[in-house]
């Protein structure tokens, strides 16, 4: 029966530690692309008919040593732009997670930009170019 007790002691002692958890440092980051694309939403259907509207996003191409970002950007509202510092060959503090690039932005909070793939800098092909006109 003294085990119980002392179980119960040392539990409590392991949940008081502080976590060592450490948190990332900023990183540079250069902006190789910005693209705006829109995604069209359903808001509801009349008729069968659907009554749609386009929700504007950015795709930013980032690279962040030898890893090229690719992550979405929305912004609050539709209106908004991306902010003026993020253009492309712009240099950027940022904190790269798994599924997350947490940017740093002057005067305000962290931005949370989606990651949506990333791939070796030597495997990134640049953006789309559009095919040459006919003459």
């Amino acid at each position: 029966m003294p085990r119980v007790p002392v179980r119960i002691g040392l539990l409590f002692f392991l949940l008081t530690l502080p976590g060592h958890a450490v948190e990332k440092q900023y990183q540079t980051g250069k902006i190789l692309d910005v693209q705006q694309k829109a995604r069209t939403r359903t808001l509801y259907y009349i008729v069968n008919t659907p009554v749609t509207r386009d929700e504007p996003y950015y795709e930013l191409a980032i690279q962040v040593n030898d890893t090229v970002y690719v992550a979405e950007y929305t912004p609050r509202h539709s209106a908004d732009t991306l902010p003026d510092d993020w253009r492309s060959g712009a240099e950027i503090q940022l904190k790269a997670d798994k599924r997350h690039l947490f940017v740093k932005r002057p005067g305000e909070r962290e931005a949370d930009l989606i990651v949506v793939k990333h791939m070796p800098a030597g495997s990134w092909k640049g953006p789309p170019q559009d095919p040459p006109a006919a003459k």
